[in-house]
């Protein structure tokens, strides 16, 4: 039995709740935000069909191998260990979501997809709403930014129960610089929902995609992953929206290929982390830093309580 390393557990559960005045009234634009990528990955269906976000090759080898093949994906597509409660009791606080209906399927069920189909996403957002209503000062963004063989009516569908599960918990589409723990503390205000997609257009609880932009280095070198990350740092917007700092490596073909039988977590990021994780130790949260970082398996380091704990480099700096 492994023993789970140090800040994973309920430690962070309150800590937005627990930050003090100074960094509750800042813009959280300027505070330092744990999150995973591809967070509704901890639990994949092996027998669901290969979802519709797969390349052709991928889709004919699983027919080909059926489910065999589909547990060699499993390996590839496990990108999060910890279930939805677990990564908020852990502090995760920016969700990454890609969801899918199932072609073919009756009914506009919508499910969370990375590779395969995974839980429904009702599911998951009624655990993430149960976690909220336990934790009053606690704030969420939910990023829906890949969607999958869904119609208009499936988005309709989406966003309505989005409003059904968070009701008055949703934040208003409104200027980034106003949104504080303080202000979204009064308005009794948990849910930030980023909707990437023309149909939630003019529906004022859904946030344009362009408010939070998450560039993606779609490399499998860590030493180019943090030079990006460097670069669009820089870049990033002075106005306007959050920043997605994605310290995440990407698989190739031709690393499945290596890789295959040990699955990315061995292979691809247990070797680069702490690459990665020193430099997200090195960074600072403000005007000119860093703002939601997300990682793969948050659970194995101590990453969201690194994360969170760069805020404090925000109150020694305003006490000189």
């Amino acid at each position: 039995m492994k023993t789970r390393p140090a800040g994973i557990g309920n430690v962070h559960a309150d800590w937005m709740g627990s930050l003090p005045s100074k960094l509750s009234a800042m813009p959280l634009k300027h505070l330092a935000v744990p999150g995973s990528h591809d967070s509704f990955t901890f639990w994949v269906d092996v027998h669901a069909p290969v979802g519709p976000d797969q390349k052709v090759y991928v889709k004919y080898l699983a027919t080909m191998f059926s489910v065999l093949a589909k547990k060699v994906m499993v390996r590839w597509s496990m990108t999060q260990n910890l279930t939805f409660k677990e990564q908020l009791d852990a502090g995760i606080r920016y969700f990454d979501l890609r969801v899918s209906a199932k072609p073919g399927e009756l009914g506009n069920e919508i499910y969370f997809i990375h590779g395969l189909f995974g839980h429904k996403v009702r599911d998951g957002l009624l655990e993430i709403s149960s976690f909220l209503g336990r934790h009053r000062k606690e704030v969420v963004f939910l990023d829906f930014n890949h969607y999958y063989a869904m119609e208009a009516e499936h988005h309709v569908y989406l966003i309505s129960m989005l409003q059904e599960v968070f009701g008055s918990k949703l934040c208003n589409n409104c200027a980034v610089e106003n949104v504080t723990l303080d202000y979204l503390w009064e308005k009794k205000y948990q849910v930030i929902v980023f909707y990437h997609h023309p149909s939630a257009q003019g529906v004022p609880v859904m946030w344009p995609g362009n408010k939070i932009p998450a560039p993606w280095a779609n490399t499998t070198e860590p030493i180019k992953l943090i030079e990006f990350l460097e670069t669009t740092l820089k870049e990033r917007d002075k106005q306007g929206s959050f920043h997605v700092s994605q310290a995440i490596l990407t698989p190739t073909v031709n690393t499945v290929a290596k890789g295959l039988l040990w699955g990315l977590r061995s292979y691809l990021v247990e070797r680069n982390l702490p690459t990665i994780m020193s430099w997200v130790e090195a960074q600072k949260p403000g005007v000119d830093g860093v703002n939601i970082i997300t990682s793969d398996f948050v659970d194995l380091t101590d990453f969201a309580n690194i994360v969170i704990k760069l805020n404090n480099l925000l109150l020694s700096e305003q006490n000189h």
